[in-house]
């Protein structure tokens, strides 16, 4: 028994006509007997009672076509399933990303998918870029916002924003001008950087952004990740220097001042594999891309 057997044998056992039945199909009455003979000898029961003037089902015909309607409304729904799957419409998502994403547009993006396929479900995981290079690499994850790459021929990459690194500091901390510090001031401080392994990382990008500005920093306190490196900061072990878009949220026991002269800018990329053609991922991305348009 296969698919197209089923279907006429339904179609027959719901008109008890094989004339009307074959209107039905579009198709010619003799061809339509054969394969219901051929159905009945393949499973080895009559499933219809053929009078001259009618016809029934058999016990065997009506349990036929219960199961047989039951089975191609399942079939139906996994096909109306896997099309959604196919569209992106439902299914899962799995996105990593670097802790300051979170106070620029990640969240306005995340916020414009659910919109766009509430019916997608969405893994959010913070993770550095080491982590994150090595969970796309296998496949644990589907996306990757990173700051500033992940930098690898197998991934594509998409830069979202660019920003300016200013400095956190505590809110006890006297500077020249309110909103502002100097290099000379950031000199006698310690820096706290993160995270702290492995490297090259974006404590590196800070590093090299104060040596071409002629400041070194030698008192260096590194932690694992910004939240620590900003609570640090707030009981006054050092000062941070931060993405501009971590500035937009106040936090008690900090402030943040722009850097004179700047150290440069930072920039945030999504990042996916090459050979990823998944519609959840596409539509993402379009999503991703005209949120930061928008946006800057």
């Amino acid at each position: 028994m296969n698919l197209k057997q089923l279907g006429y044998f339904v179609a027959v056992a719901e008109e008890l006509h094989f004339g009307r039945a074959a209107e039905r199909l579009d198709m010619a009455q003799p061809p339509l007997s054969r394969q219901i003979k051929q159905l009945e000898d393949d499973l080895g029961a009559i499933l219809f009672n053929r009078g001259r003037r009618a016809v029934s089902l058999t016990q065997a015909g009506e349990r036929l076509l219960k199961r047989g309607r039951a089975l191609i409304a399942d079939l139906d729904d996994l096909r109306l399933e896997i099309r959604r799957l196919g569209q992106g419409a439902e299914g899962r998502l799995r996105i990593g990303f670097v802790g300051s994403s979170t106070y620029g547009i990640l969240p306005n993006i995340i916020k414009s998918y659910r919109a766009h396929f509430p019916e997608v479900s969405l893994t959010l995981s913070p993770m550095n870029n080491a982590q994150l290079h090595r969970s796309l690499v296998q496949r644990e994850i589907d996306i990757a916002f990173a700051r500033p790459e992940l930098g690898d021929a197998e991934f594509v990459t998409r830069h979202l924003q660019t920003e300016a690194l200013i400095a956190a500091v505590p809110d006890t901390l006297t500077t020249r001008l309110s909103q502002t510090i100097s290099l000379e001031e950031i000199a006698p401080h310690a820096v706290i950087l993160y995270p702290e392994y492995p490297r090259p990382s974006y404590a590196d990008l800070v590093l090299d952004g104060c040596a071409a500005q002629g400041l070194e920093i030698t008192n260096r306190i590194f932690t694992m990740d910004l939240q620590t490196a900003l609570s640090l900061v707030a009981i006054g072990e050092g000062i941070c220097i931060v993405p501009a878009s971590v500035g937009s949220a106040a936090r008690n026991g900090l402030r943040y001042c722009i850097i004179e002269p700047s150290i440069g800018d930072t920039a945030l990329s999504l990042n996916h594999r090459v050979d990823e053609q998944g519609q959840h991922v596409q539509a993402f991305v379009r999503i991703a891309q005209s949120v930061a348009r928008k946006t800057f």
